[in-house]
């Protein structure tokens, strides 16, 4: 065989080495989608089944070296050093690659059978469906591996392939277009199907786009994209009744539970705790390792995240390993043996995709942008009256003042102060779950590691190697990688 087979961008490796492919054999499904039921079935699979904690953490500024007695994992190890991570199993940018394209796969051959369909009008939610969950695998793309969304630039930055079709050929080349363009094609999907949502077909609403997570969503799809009346918009619509504090993860309500950092992880990770506004199932050993491994949390970098601005955030519970490795129990591991007997298999999470949580701080974040420090500070004040056992608001809220000396040795501008304190707040909320990455990439932030000796290692503003490596296999698909 001369030429290799490209399937939607599902790089070669994780589709075997016959010359009979996908493409060359219509799956089972694409004549049975004949229904609304059958194409909301399909759309289970519409959403990434990778996960990005353990690249994520590993590359931010939460970790550290930690002990030489942890585990050594690659995918914690390499991106620890910013260093490519090679493998393609789970946890890597290959695997998140392949499983973003595949959840892409399913949103389109969705979107195929009901173009083809007699009655459209009665796959309307289901159309919804597809259209926002095909943005989101491309937004989690191009936010991982091009360059984030800067109004500057984004018109010649490299993106990711927007694909929209199934494909019905075997060998396809791809661009990699804009930023810019895969930019405007999220905000083409996402528009066009949020209308079309219709929440009560959900059996457990949490497992899928609801109007809810699809405002969530755009809520940080405007925040990267600095629209900051859009961010405000979609926040509110999200909440109309602007109940945050109700509907947050109740870490108050966790106490000291009798199963434990178990028992705490199993309710956050549930889809009936309120705070989870969209929920998937992903293959992943980051519940397992990551707590462990060489670079990861110590007790001094933990206490320090979880106390920010000088807050006592004590409704956070921590725990630790040996006394070594500390961690905030939020990923609780579903272990799927190959078979009966087997003692191997794979893991998975319930990971937490979209939060209340976030959908706040989104806002207060625009808020502070847009110059409404006091709107912002009440936004921020929501969340830590939430996260205090003892809170009392005269005592604990934060202040104009109490921000502004608090970072007054970093900056004299309040409107960077401001920034600063919701940075913190918002890493120690979602500390151990990708998110605080996300906002280094978004805002160009300077991250510095120490290795075991002590050495300092920099990842500039705009460094390369923020950017994940495309799978190689993929410019047999006509697409250039990152450069290095």
């Amino acid at each position: 065989m001369k030429k290799y087979t490209a399937y939607l961008l599902i790089s070669i490796a994780s589709l075997g080495t016959g010359c009979k492919k996908y493409l060359e054999q219509a799956p089972d499904q694409r004549t049975k989608l004949n229904t609304p039921e059958k194409v909301s079935e399909l759309l289970v699979t519409a959403y990434p089944s990778g996960s990005y904690i353990m690249l994520a953490e590993a590359m931010s500024d939460n970790p550290s070296f930690n002990s030489t007695t942890g585990y050594d994992k690659p995918e914690n190890r390499d991106a620890y050093f910013w260093k490519d991570v090679e493998g393609t199993g789970q946890d890597t940018p290959n695997n998140y690659w392949n499983d973003c394209y595949a959840a892409i796969a399913a949103a389109n051959q969705a979107l195929d059978a009901i173009n083809k369909i007699s009655d459209p009008q009665n796959y309307s939610a289901q159309k919804g469906e597809a259209l926002v969950a095909r943005a989101y695998a491309h937004f989690m793309l191009v936010t991982f591996f091009s360059k984030c969304y800067d109004p500057a630039t984004a018109a010649t930055d490299p993106g990711i392939p927007y694909v929209t079709t199934p494909e019905s050929i075997v060998l396809k080349n791809y661009e990699r277009k804009t930023v810019t363009y895969v930019y405007e094609q999220i905000e083409k999907d996402l528009l066009a199907g949020i209308p079309l949502l219709k929440d009560e077909q959900y059996r457990v609403p949490a497992y899928h786009f609801t109007h809810k997570a699809a405002y969530a969503f755009a809520s940080r799809f405007y925040l990267f994209k600095k629209d900051m009346a859009k961010v405000v918009q979609y926040a509110g619509l999200a909440f109309p009744a602007n109940n945050f504090a109700a509907n947050v993860r109740p870490w108050l309500a966790f106490g000291s539970p009798t199963g434990g950092s178990t028992e705490i992880a199993q309710n956050m990770s549930s889809a009936a705790n309120p705070g989870n506004l969209l929920l998937c199932e992903t293959s992943s050993w980051a519940a397992r390792n990551y707590a462990r491994t060489i670079y990861s949390l110590s007790q001094n970098r933990l206490n320090s995240i979880l106390a920010p601005v000088g807050l006592s955030l004590n409704a956070y519970k921590s725990y630790s390993y040996s006394s070594t490795f500390y961690f905030v129990p939020k990923l609780y591991e579903h272990f799927v043996r190959t078979s009966i007997n087997a003692s191997t298999g794979v893991g998975y999470l319930m990971q937490s995709l979209l939060t209340t949580e976030e959908v706040l701080l989104n806002r207060a974040e625009a808020y502070i942008m847009q110059g409404k420090y006091t709107e912002a500070l009440t936004d921020m004040n929501t969340l830590i009256s939430t996260r205090m056992t003892n809170y009392v608001a005269a005592s604990s809220n934060l202040t104009e003042t109490k921000i502004t000396t608090y970072y007054a040795a970093k900056t004299e501008d309040v409107k960077q102060a401001y920034l600063y304190a919701l940075l913190d707040l918002k890493r120690a909320e979602f500390v151990e779950e990708g998110m605080r990455w996300m906002d280094i990439l978004r805002l160009k932030m300077t991250v510095t590691h120490l290795d075991a000796n002590g050495n300092a290692m920099e990842l500039a503003a705009d460094d390369k190697r923020k950017l994940w490596q495309l799978p190689s296999e993929v410019t047999l698909a006509g697409l250039a990688q990152n450069p290095r």
